[in-house]
């Protein structure tokens, strides 16, 4: 999904796309996880809504902002969210999920006990994926203190890629990475290798078990690469070297990884591989000349699911941009007679 994803941003399809090649490997913390567990995403947690059960053309109609988008258009490509899959909506401010993901872990805490059964399955944990340059943001503090202080039950995981955008881990602390922090704050902490996917699901299973049973929060630090540029607004050839690249991508490749073990242990084959490459290529182009058809949601929905009755404000500026519509349609001849409406 991510190759042919970025080749249509490349061709102008829609504004914007950020890949996860180098850091498939956390899609193990969502395996982890029970089902109604609340994460907060940043970017590049999309294996975590498919593997909940969201589809590739849902990724496909949040990216082109069409009238089948949960979000209604009204976010930036990638920013996906869906209630009924437990996935907090993704916003572009670097950190605010942190505190966000603390919070509702406290809400979580402060469910009535009855509401539980004896089983602890049926107890939930929020997950808070983030970058180690988030983690030079405030809100990490904030956040992390507050879980800290309130024993939130919530799994912290750091995807420490190795870059914030352009600038590398050398220059962003000075300290042994993020882990670190997590003890000064009091937490249970542990890095792994977050190329390797089983490492992911057993430090997750356990950080659960910890945030759950204990109602204390859990950091772990994952020490990835991101292979990929940061975004399609940005060229990492310009501050790294593309043999740096090249190199985690064929001895740190976590797809290559997995399918390597799989293969070794007789449960895969490459045969297996090439059909299954395929089948899933056919799946997302399938996907994509779908949600490439939709119409956009309608105009009108820019001003509703935040108030109940609309302020004056927002009623001048309906009417404003209703004017506008109906004034100068050569500038809205992208939009249809429902578009508009």
């Amino acid at each position: 999904m991510d190759k042919i994803m970025y080749e249509a941003q490349r061709q102008g399809r829609f504004s914007f796309y950020m890949t996860h090649f180098g850091e498939e490997a956390l899609l193990g913390v969502v395996a982890a996880l029970q089902p109604k567990d609340v994460i907060h995403g940043q970017y590049r947690e999309a294996f975590g809504l498919l593997y909940r059960g969201f589809t590739v053309e849902e990724c496909m109609d949040q990216c082109f902002a069409n009238v089948a988008d949960g979000g209604k258009g009204r976010q930036m490509p990638v920013h996906y969210t869906s209630s009924k899959h437990y996935f907090q909506s993704i916003s572009s401010p670097l950190a605010t999920q942190i505190p966000q993901a603390a919070g509702s872990a406290y809400a979580l805490k402060m469910r009535i006990p009855t509401q539980y059964h004896a089983n602890d399955s049926e107890r939930n944990c929020s997950v808070c994926f983030f970058g180690e340059g988030a983690a030079s943001e405030g809100d990490f503090h904030a956040g992390m203190n507050l879980a800290a202080t309130l024993k939130c039950p919530v799994v912290f995981v750091c995807r420490n890629n190795g870059y914030a955008i352009s600038t590398p881990a050398s220059e962003q602390y000075n300290g042994d990475g993020i882990a670190s922090r997590g003890v000064g704050y009091g937490m249970d902490t542990i890095r792994i290798d977050g190329n390797d996917m089983w490492a992911a699901y057993n430090a997750t299973k356990t950080a659960r078990k910890i945030a759950v049973e204990e109602n204390k929060p859990v950091l772990i630090e994952a020490m990835t690469y991101r292979v990929g540029h940061h975004s399609t607004s940005d060229d990492s050839t310009k501050y790294r070297d593309r043999k740096e690249v090249e190199r985690h991508q064929q001895f740190e490749n976590p797809i290559t990884r997995v399918c390597n073990y799989m293969m070794n242990q007789g449960f895969w084959t490459q045969a297996e591989d090439d059909q299954y490459k395929q089948e899933v290529r056919d799946h997302v182009m399938s996907s994509f000349k779908n949600s490439q058809k939709k119409k956009k949601p309608p105009v009108k929905e820019l001003f509703t699911d935040v108030y109940d009755t609309l302020p004056p404000n927002l009623v001048q500026q309906e009417k404003e941009l209703e004017r506008l519509i109906t004034t100068y349609p050569e500038y809205f001849d992208f939009l249809d007679e429902h578009e508009k409406s």
